[in-house]
Parts: structure tokens; C-alpha cells; sequence
């Protein structure tokens, strides 16, 4: 499986690169912090996977990096994606690394 730490992104997103944020996490754990993009419950997924896009790099996000895993495992052994990303630490690490003012829980 394929990540990119909380640096990476940053830097990718500060230089406009076009990709996809899918946050896993539940609707209420997205009210608290959130980098954007679209939010796909995991328990979701299976019935929401065509909002997953196949043509640019997808990260894929949640609280530590575990349920973003298991979306990932799901999307490409079901359904044969090969452009996820795994946001490494989750949103957890973007708060601790480089948005102390982000809410963590």
C-alpha cells in the first residue's frame, strides 16, 4: 500500500497538484477537523465507491491511518483501484505536525 506522510501532502497541495481527498472517518469525527474533500463513511464505501475518482492520485484519509487502510484494501482488491494514497498518522498527524491550531480528539 502506498502512503504519503502529512509533508508530502502539504506540499502537494500548496503547489495545486491536482488529486482527490476521500476522509473516511464519520460524519461527526469530520465536523471536528477536516482537510476537505469528500467525506465517504468507510461503512459507506461499498455503496459510494463511484465518488472515488480513478483518473488522478487519491489520499485517502481518517483519524490514525487504520480505517483509510482498510478503504484502501477494499478499493483495490474489490474494485482494482491503483491511485490511492494513505495519508500516514491520519489527521491526527496533521494536527500534531503542521496544524497545531486543528482540533484533535
Amino acid at each position: 500500500m502506498h502512503e504519503i506522510t502529512v509533508q508530502e501532502l502539504k506540499d502537494r497541495l500548496a503547489r495545486h497538484n491536482k488529486m482527490q481527498l476521500v476522509d473516511v472517518r464519520e460524519p461527526s469525527e469530520f465536523e471536528i477537523c477536516n482537510l476537505g474533500g469528500e467525506l465517504i463513511p468507510l461503512g459507506e464505501l461499498p455503496k459510494q465507491a463511484n465518488r472515488v475518482r480513478q483518473d488522478i492520485p487519491v489520499v485517502v484519509i481518517c483519524h490514525h491511518g487504520f480505517r483509510s487502510a482498510q478503504a484502501i484494501n477494499y478499493l483495490s482488491q474489490r474494485l482494482g483501484y491503483e491511485n490511492l494514497l494513505n495519508l500516514k498518522g491520519g489527521i491526527h498527524a496533521w494536527a500534531t505536525e503542521i496544524d497545531p491550531t486543528m482540533a484533535v480528539y
